[in-house]
């Protein structure tokens, strides 16, 4: 493994080299954040389906990524490989004194809470709220729980799904009443605030609400290509159609689990 690691370093090196690939060579620390989500949601969408193949490949994307940007660091005398190698080896030894030290605990749970606390005590001196450390780049269903999860830790959360629902019902009674005004702004107002409230609701149900949404998504995309299909069939288009056509093959489509 050793000597692969070298392998690939060279390589990446090569490809910044004044001789190398003259795309690779002009980027910098900052030109490649689009290209690190791009590779993130893809491993994502080989882990959803179980592509063991691709899971591979896409971990190989995300390591060239994480050598790329600390290599121009290197070059640029911000920071080396090693250091980062060193900063994370660091930070799990830190982290799991469970392991590493003399703290005991009994399960995931003081796991997670032990984590935290130390991540605070790390962070304190920086931190002028205990959110100011989600990343406002999150994909916003996974900041919206994140932030829900942090307001948890000191108390403020709901008490039981009950109340979840109960609060999902009040904001969409608000966006229907916002809906009748036709104030645009105050919809997108009661609409976050209602895709808020789902989010919680989700977490008190034990449901990654990220992963419902993706699993609609690909339902979706399953009926309407079943659509297409039956169409084609006949030498039709969906645009050669009727709504109620199309809505009565969505039908069969979800009677056949689609």
């Amino acid at each position: 493994m050793e000597k692969n690691f070298r392998n690939l370093v060279n390589i990446v090196k090569k490809l910044r080299a004044p001789d190398g690939c003259p795309w690779d060579r002009e980027q910098n620390l900052y030109s490649l954040k689009d290209y690190v989500i791009e590779e993130t949601f893809e491993l994502i969408d080989a882990l959803d389906r179980q592509d063991i193949e691709n899971i591979k490949e896409e971990l190989g994307d995300l390591l060239l990524h994480v050598l790329f940007h600390s290599l121009i660091a290197e070059e640029e005398n911000l920071f080396t490989l090693n250091d980062v190698i060193k900063t994370i080896s660091d930070k799990l030894i830190r982290r799991h004194p469970h392991v590493f030290g003399d703290i005991k605990v009994n399960s995931s749970e003081e796991v997670m809470i032990n984590w935290e606390k130390i991540k605070k005590e790390e962070k304190n001196t920086k931190l002028k709220s205990i959110l100011d450390d989600i990343p406002s780049k999150l994909p916003s269903i996974l900041r919206s729980y994140k932030l829900q999860e942090r307001a948890k830790k000191v108390g403020f959360d709901w008490q039981n799904s009950d109340e979840c629902m109960q609060k999902v019902d009040e904001e969409y009674n608000e966006l229907k009443e916002a809906i009748k005004t036709g104030d645009l702004k105050e919809i997108e107002h009661e609409l976050g605030d209602l895709i808020f409230a789902l989010i919680n609701l989700s977490r008190f149900l034990n449901i990654n609400a990220d992963e419902a949404l993706r699993k609609a998504n690909n339902r979706f995309i399953e009926r309407f290509k079943f659509i297409e299909k039956k169409l084609a069939e006949r030498g039709l288009k969906p645009e050669d159609v009727s709504l109620k056509e199309l809505d009565e093959l969505w039908d069969i489509a979800k009677d056949n689990n689609l």
